[in-house]
Formats: structure tokens, sequence, C-alpha cells
């Protein structure tokens, strides 16, 4: 059974291989106007998406807390790589490794930090402590004239594309579900369940806890920097509440605990927000951010009917890593 499963052309590697070459084309046909630029904007929004989504489940899916600061670490690493990319005239072969590595680093440093505080508490703090931690670094950057304040940075160097973006999504999903699968993943699915006897059988709960905080962190970051090389300006109003209430809506819809649903999660609630933004366009135009309305409305449906979204913990077995492809749950 497990040599049949090996020899499938759907497997993680292949999809991948192809994934970045339909990307790769798709974005030289945008580039040449033969590929609608709307829909190419959608396809790198999603991937962008997928790297939170997923990143963020390591923390509220396999390890149980609830945390609401993953715009904040965006901004971060929005913010640094930004910098990075106006500031050191880099060649853009160099800017764009350099800038998107500074804004990941240090969204990584700022989560690592936080984590030391926040998981020396119990309870629902880390929810409230992460949400602050949003609002202190959306308030701090509207009031830092050297970033721009409530303008924002603009004229960022362009240093995204779908390529670029497809390229960053397999590579961090291809670590998470590394990670997932490793004793790591291991231990953060032993402390949801039960962190008491995580720590009698020898697991230093805090640090693996943190550890987990901390990958999170350091991908939204990564995030956070293709989104500033995409949209070549940033301001303080796209990293806040509503943001993390998007990230929110998609991980739940998903699936907690499945990386597999956070894909799926993504890609359903992008294509229905742009299906109800053209639906609603078309009736009158200042109808169009009513579907910002949904949206909580949404998450709000999501918990009252079916708590685990679509996947539930389940993924799909292709992409996983191979020697899962022989038990375990899977779709």
């Amino acid at each position: 059974m497990a040599e049949h499963q090996g020899k499938t052309p759907l497997n993680f590697r292949n999809v991948a291989i192809a994934t970045f070459i339909v990307a790769a084309l798709v974005q030289f046909l945008g580039s040449v106007g033969l590929f609608n630029n709307y829909y190419l904007h959608i396809l790198t929004v999603i991937g962008i998406n997928i790297i939170l989504v997923a990143s963020l489940n390591l923390v509220n899916g396999y390890l149980g807390e609830f945390a609401l600061g993953h715009a904040g670490f965006m901004a971060v690493g929005a913010y640094v790589a930004a910098l990075i990319a106006l500031k050191l005239h880099l060649p853009v072969l160099l800017r764009i490794p350099v800038s998107l590595a500074g804004g990941a680093l240090a969204a990584g440093v700022i989560g690592y930090l936080v984590g030391r505080v926040t998981f020396k508490t119990v309870g629902d703090y880390l929810a409230i402590i992460t949400l602050g931690f949003n609002m202190i670094i959306v308030n701090a950057i509207q009031n830092i004239d050297y970033l721009g304040g409530p303008r924002g940075l603009t004229a960022i160097p362009k240093g995204t594309d779908l390529a670029t973006v497809a390229l960053c999504t397999v590579l961090s999903y291809w670590i998470l579900r590394n990670l997932v699968d490793s004793v790591y993943g291991r231990m953060w699915l032993c402390i949801r369940e039960n962190a008491i006897a995580g720590e009698l059988i020898g697991i230093d709960v805090n640090r693996v806890k943190n550890l987990a905080f901390t990958v999170a962190a350091t991908f939204a970051g990564l995030a956070g920097g293709l989104y500033a090389g995409y949209q070549q300006f940033i301001t303080p109003k796209s990293f806040d509440y509503l943001k993390t209430t998007d990230i929110l809506v998609m991980l739940y819809l998903g699936g907690m605990g499945s990386l597999s649903g956070s894909i799926l999660g993504v890609v359903a609630y992008t294509l229905l927000m742009e299906l109800l933004r053209n639906i609603l366009g078309l009736i009158a135009p200042q109808l169009a951010d009513l579907r910002m309305l949904l949206s909580p409305l949404i998450l709000v449906f999501i918990m009252l009917t079916r708590q685990y979204g679509l996947m539930g913990n389940r993924e799909w077995r292709w992409l996983m890593p191979d020697r899962k492809q022989t038990g375990g749950e899977g779709a």
C-alpha cells in the first residue's frame, strides 16, 4: 500500500513544483497582458494569506492557545522589510531575500519576547496580551514620523510577484508541515490535550509553547514583507483588528489543527469576499464595503455550527510527509 501511494503523482513535491511553474507562467502572462491582472492579484493575496493562516494554526490549532496579535507581527515584518528595501539600496536580487529575511527575523524576535512574557501566565491572558500588542504596534506606528505616521510608507520598491509568493508559500508550508510532524509537533498536541500531563512526562511547557509562538510570528513577518513588497505602500490601518478578524475567520473556517484546512479556509473565504464585492458592487458601488460586515458574522456562524471548520483536524495525505501517508487521519 505504501509503495503504491509513493508512486502516485499526487504528492507534495510534485504539487509544489507544479504550483511554482504555473505561478511563474501566470505571472509572465500577466506581465505581457495575456492574463487578467485582477485574477493575478487574487492569487497573490491567497498565497500571502496561506502563510499567515497556516502559521497562526501552530498556536491556535496545534498548541490549543488563542492568539489575537498575528496582524501585529505582520506589521513588524512589513515595516522592517519596507525600510530595508527603501534605505539600503541593494541590487534587486539581493534586496528581495534580505528584506524578506529581515522582516521575518524582526517579527520572530518580537514574537519570542512577547511569548517569554505571555506564557508565564495561564488561561486566557494570551488572547488579551496579544490583542494589546497588536493595538500597541498599530498606534506606535501611527505616531512615528520616520515610519510615515498615519500616511504609512510609500514608493516601496517592487519586490513581490506571484512567483515569489508561490515560492515562499510552498517553502513555508513545507517547513510548517515538517514541524507539525516532528517531535515538537507531538509535544504541541500533548500540551493542547493536557498541559499538566505534558509537564509530568518532562516537557518544558513554556519553552515549547514559546517555540510555536516564535515560529508563527516569524512566518507572519514573512507574510508582512511579501505584502509590503507587493502593495508598494503600507499604512498602520492595514494591520488593525479587522485584519486580525480576517485571519481568524479563514483559520476557523478551514479547520483548527489542519494545515490543509488553512489552505481551504483561505481560498474559500477570499473567493467569497471577492464574489460578494462584485455582486454588491453591481447593485450599488457603495454597498461593496458591506461585505466586511459579513466577516464577523461568518465567524459567529462557524463557531455555532461547525466548530472544527471544513477540515476539522484532518489533513490531505498528499500534503503531509510520506511516512504519514501509511496511516493516521487523512482526507
